[in-house]
């Protein structure tokens, strides 16, 4: 990121939002350094900012960041693929907004945030750019954007400050942004603030997929028309297969943990009961405890294995689509 702040022209004629996944309870210091970085100022993102040309604004934690009417909205809206902020919410706000005069980066990342946000920009007619992959330390979200969105183009880092700003030059006026119903309809969920009944898609065309929201337990439903399969629930939560496989492994992974500690706490209150019922000469009961806590430590020691022996998948690896 800061090779290609460092890259931009000291004039220039736009303003730049930067989201980064951080911890919702983490301070992020990454205004203060873009500002380091290069020609321009930076600063954290505030409710009501003024989208100044020539400043670039960093996401706060835990607030998804939106444009319109040319000011910044920060919303604890839903989270998306688990990120607040996240970059698909802050690309829709500025597709439904801008339209072709803006402009999507994605950089390198995990998983496939920002590959629905990019996909309503170019829709919309904007220029969308990636980190190469091959340069890229996390390849997972530019090669999901290449993968999903044609006409995209792949630069290497350093020279992506370059291209914005040519870029620029050659951006139509925001007033042509064509109308994108679904697009505009996904940028206000985002906003915490509208009415639930404005915000909610319409669901109708949507086809129940017969999975569980992790944030909520509600149903996912499968969004028609996007070109990489997507999941919302009825409050906003979005998911794409990727980020919500992920959240599965961490969701079973603690089942597992609390299966275990529940067998080892068996297998120890058997202990104590055999211990008791042999103090009072009650042997076949002291016999019988001791088989279920023998039978308890198995199934434990088993499910330890198990947890130990999982296989540790890459993140970034391409998986088969849901048709």
């Amino acid at each position: 990121m800061r090779s290609v702040v460092g890259a931009l022209p000291a004039e220039l004629p736009a303003a730049i939002v930067v989201v980064l996944h951080i911890p919702a309870d983490a301070p992020s210091a990454l205004a203060a350094i873009l500002d380091r970085a290069g020609p321009l100022r930076a600063v954290t993102a505030r409710h009501g900012d003024v989208l100044e040309a020539g400043t670039i604004f960093a996401a706060p934690a835990d607030h998804h960041v939106l444009v319109a009417d040319g000011h910044l909205h920060l919303s604890r809206g839903p989270r998306e693929n688990g990120h607040r902020p996240a970059l698909d919410p802050l690309f829709r706000s500025a597709a439904a907004d801008f339209g072709p005069a803006a402009i999507g980066v994605v950089l390198s990342g995990n998983r496939d945030d920002g590959t629905a946000g990019i996909a309503a920009l170019a829709r919309a007619g904007a220029p969308v750019l990636v980190q190469d992959p091959e340069e890229a330390l996390y390849v997972g979200m530019p090669s999901s954007v290449i993968r999903h969105v044609p006409g995209v183009r792949a630069l290497p880092a350093t020279k992506l400050g370059a291209m914005i700003g040519e870029l620029l030059s050659e951006l139509v006026p925001a007033h042509e942004a064509a109308h994108d119903p679904l697009t505009e309809a996904e940028a206000r969920i985002a906003d915490i603030s509208v009415e639930p009944a404005d915000t909610t898609p319409d669901l109708d065309e949507a086809e129940p997929s017969g999975l569980s929201c992790p944030d909520c337990d509600g149903v996912l439903f499968r969004l028609p028309g996007e070109p990489a399969p997507r999941f919302r629930c009825r409050v906003g939560h979005a998911w794409s297969p990727t980020s919500l496989s992920a959240q599965q492994d961490e969701a079973i992974e603690g089942v597992l943990w609390s299966a275990l500690r529940a067998l080892a706490e068996k297998a120890e209150l058997q202990r104590r009961l055999a211990e008791s019922a042999a103090g009072v000469g009650r042997q076949g009961a002291a016999d019988t405890h001791l088989r279920r806590a023998a039978r308890a430590k198995s199934d434990a020691e088993a499910l330890r294995r198990l947890l130990a022996g999982g296989a540790i998948e890459d993140e970034d690896e391409d998986v088969s689509p849901i048709g």
